[in-house]
C-alpha cells in the first residue's frame, strides 16, 4: 500500500471530478486490494482537493488506515502524516517507532483514552484556531486518533492526536470540506 497508486483511473485526463459513487467504488476496490477480508470501507468525505476514505476492521471496529482519492483521475494514495508515520499496524512506521513523534506499541495500544485525545485536540484548537471545536466522535487507529474539526457545527477539517504523546497533527492537505459521501452522514453536512 505505501508508496503505490491504486485505481483504474490513474493517469486519466478527465476534466470533471469523478462522482461520489465512483469514489466509493474506488475506495472499496482499494481496500479489497489490500488483501485482508476483515477490512471494510467506513467513511468517504469529499474535499475540494480530493476524496478522503477510512478503512476499518470488521472484527474489532478499529480503524485501519486512511486513503486519498484524486477527484479527477481516481488514483488512490495512502494519506500522508499520521496514517503513514504513526500507524502501528498499517503504516510504514508500524515496527514501533514513529518517525514524527515517539514510541508506541506495535499492537497500537495507546496510553491516551479517546476522551483525553479529544481534550488535547480541543486545547490545541483553542490556541491555533479559536472558535473551532473537535467533533464528539473520535476514530481510534493503531497508534493515533483522528477527529473532525468543526466550526458552527459544520466540518471544516481534520486532525489527528498521537495515542501516547498527545502530539496534534492537523490534516492541512484536504482543502475545503464539501460533503459527507459515505458513512457518518447524519449531522455534519
Amino acid at each position: 500500500m505505501i508508496g503505490g497508486t491504486w485505481g483504474s483511473g490513474a493517469g486519466s485526463t478527465a476534466r470533471a471530478p469523478i462522482s461520489d459513487e465512483e469514489a466509493v467504488r474506488i475506495a472499496q476496490e482499494a481496500i479489497a486490494a489490500y488483501g485482508n477480508p476483515d477490512l471494510e470501507l467506513a467513511e468517504v468525505m469529499a474535499f475540494d482537493n480530493h476524496f478522503y476514505a477510512q478503512a476499518r476492521e470488521r472484527s474489532t471496529g478499529r480503524y485501519a488506515f486512511e486513503l486519498l482519492i484524486d477527484r479527477y483521475t481516481g488514483a488512490v494514495h495512502p494519506e500522508p502524516g499520521p496514517n503513514m508515520m504513526w500507524n502501528a499496524r498499517y503504516g510504514m512506521m508500524g515496527w514501533g517507532m514513529g518517525m514524527m513523534g515517539g514510541w508506541f506499541s506495535p499492537s497500537g495500544e495507546m496510553s491516551l483514552s479517546p476522551e483525553e485525545a479529544r481534550q488535547r485536540a480541543q486545547a490545541y484548537l483553542d490556541q491555533a484556531m479559536p472558535g473551532a471545536a473537535v467533533d464528539e466522535e473520535v476514530d481510534p487507529f493503531y497508534g493515533y486518533y483522528t477527529l473532525h474539526i468543526l466550526r458552527d457545527g459544520r466540518i471544516i477539517g481534520m486532525l489527528s492526536v498521537h495515542g501516547s504523546t498527545g502530539q496534534v497533527w492537523v490534516h492541512t492537505w484536504h482543502g475545503n470540506f464539501l460533503r459527507m459521501v459515505y458513512g457518518r452522514e447524519e449531522g455534519h453536512e
